[in-house]
């Protein structure tokens, strides 16, 4: 995708200039091939993300979106089979279900390309957090989302079986020269609070152990506030790349992780922005100040957790240990937001310091974090 500008505000999501359409022939290919034109150019616009994408009216008339995924150098793509797997995996959920997706309109799969409809006027739910507006009957209809996912039948449907990639066990005993060259200065600090402490890589290690012997369910595996969409009232799930049988504990700890992560941001930055100013990132404070301030924001969030887990229950009842072993994949997701944000600085800042703390307690105490999170015992069955 060309790096440009963002329009000006919208309450739609942040849009930005799209690749040229004549350099991906094949997105037209697919339009035409599904009966919905070609796009029209006053309007076509993008989302953020690493993927190259189009959003806009077609000449039939449709509003489309159209996503990139990766292909691998041999030209196939697991991360589109993993959508597609979704795909016909989702197609057997009822109408009304809590779990839904916007409509998936078709794929080219030479191009590694999928065309969903476009929920025009939608906002990421990273834009809904920033903002105040993920509340907690939001995250309520989050928890059944999930839970219904992780409770479809994925028996003969083909749903990748293949081990999440994170957090990459290797990379806990030495970083790659290849990933290095590619990593900020904070990145590679960030890293190494990983890689020096021995008690994180044990109990990283662990975790991995734990997770292999729990019940597998499908998964979405990748699972952040910006794979969420808000849609005139209704909360959608989407972006399936990583879809495969895993625990379920990771998508429960992701989206825990992402309330802590933004807890520990929003004290000092404003909006919550990791990539906010020195001062706002806590360099003008003392430490007391940031455990004290990171304290009572932990508290404002904590209900939200609590709503998500609430919703969770009345889908699902997990495994015992599931709350456990979802307290510990939330560590490791401090880790890995803190790793991703820093890409933009040369410096590992005081706050991020804090959310590897934050994420340091959990993965060595998962347990003594299940009832300050509220991740109750569940009782009765699922409704």
């Amino acid at each position: 995708m060309t790096t440009a500008t963002p329009t000006e505000p919208q309450p739609a999501l942040v849009r930005y200039q799209p690749t040229e359409l004549d350099s991906v022939p094949e997105v037209a290919e697919l339009l035409e091939r599904l009966g919905l034109g070609s796009f029209v150019p006053d309007g076509l616009t993008a989302f953020g993300g690493r993927n190259d994408n189009w959003a806009g009216t077609t000449t039939s008339g449709d509003q489309v979106f159209v996503k990139t995924v990766a292909r691998a150098p041999d030209g196939s793509s697991p991360e589109l089979d993993r959508t597609l797997a979704y795909e016909a995996l989702s197609a057997r959920l009822p109408a009304g279900s809590p779990l839904r997706s916007p409509a998936h309109l078709g794929a080219h799969e030479g191009a590694a390309l999928n065309a969903y409809r476009l929920l025009s006027g939608s906002r990421s739910g990273s834009e809904v957090a920033l903002d105040g507006g993920f509340d907690e009957d939001m995250c309520r209809a989050a928890g059944r989302a999930v839970a219904t996912l992780h409770e479809l039948d994925a028996d003969g449907a083909g749903v990748d079986t293949g081990e999440a990639p994170l957090p990459p066990l290797a990379w806990l005993e030495a970083f790659p020269w290849s990933a290095l060259q590619d990593r900020s200065m904070a990145q590679i600090a960030a890293w190494k609070l990983v890689q020096d402490d021995t008690e994180v890589v044990s109990a990283l290690h662990l975790l991995r152990a734990r997770e292999e012997a729990a019940p597998r369910t499908p998964a979405h595996c990748d699972l952040r506030f910006d794979q969420f969409i808000q849609h005139e009232g209704t909360l959608y799930l989407c972006d399936w790349e990583e879809f495969r049988i895993a625990d379920p504990a990771r998508d429960v700890g992701a989206f825990i992780g992402e309330w802590l992560f933004q807890a520990t941001y929003s004290v000092f930055a404003p909006t919550g922005d990791p990539g906010a100013d020195a001062a706002a990132l806590g360099f003008d404070l003392t430490h007391e100040e940031i455990v004290e301030r990171g304290a009572a924001s932990l508290r404002r969030h904590i209900p939200r957790v609590a709503a998500f887990w609430q919703g969770y229950l009345e889908c699902r009842v997990p495994d015992a240990e599931l709350a456990e072993r979802a307290v510990g994949f939330a560590g490791w997701h401090m880790y890995d937001r803190l790793i991703a944000t820093a890409q933009a600085h040369a410096v590992l800042s005081p706050v991020a310091r804090a959310a590897a703390g934050i994420g340091r307690r959990l993965l060595l105490a998962p347990s003594a974090a299940v009832a300050t999170l509220r991740l109750e015992a569940p009782s009765g069955s699922p409704r």
